[in-house]
């Protein structure tokens, strides 16, 4: 009897051992790091926190890769909106993968002066995964906006 009570010890041990190695991300942390660096204007940050093999997925249209979603997303948009926030609705993580969606609302900045801001408002997905250095890295964002209406 001894013996399968050190055993079950001996395995509990194990256990807690290898789970303590493997612990899960905070999402929502890595969500607001990414979206502090985003309304500072940091794309150099924001860039940095992408994998190689990001897609970014708005609509009909999807980038692929990390030169591809920096020139086409980051690069391109950074500059046309403002004030981003994130409502999360789902989240999820464990040691490798996690996830966080939700809606959104940003401000879009006007193209012109004397044009009015408006108001974008949708739906988020944002994907994180650990690299191979155990870093988490964001993997796929997906956005689906509605119309941008003035801001009143």
């Amino acid at each position: 009897m001894k013996n399968i009570l050190y055993t079950f010890l001996a395995l509990f041990l194990l256990a807690s051992c290898a789970k303590s190695e493997g612990e899960s991300v905070d999402v929502r942390g890595l969500n607001q790091e990414f979206i502090s660096a985003w309304n500072a204007r940091d794309s150099d940050k924001v860039i940095s926190m992408m994998a190689e093999d990001v897609q970014f997925l708005q609509g009909e249209v999807i980038y692929r890769g990390k030169s591809e979603v920096s020139d086409k997303w980051v690069r391109e948009t950074m500059g046309t909106i403002a004030d981003l926030k994130t409502y999360p609705v789902s989240s999820g993580a464990d040691t490798e993968i996690a996830y966080e969606a939700g809606t959104f609302s940003v401000d879009v900045l006007p193209a012109s002066p004397g044009e009015p801001r408006g108001l974008g408002e949708g739906n988020f997905v944002l994907l994180w995964k650990k690299a191979e250095d155990g870093n988490w890295k964001l993997s796929y964002a997906q956005l689906e906006g509605h119309p941008v209406v003035v801001r009143n």
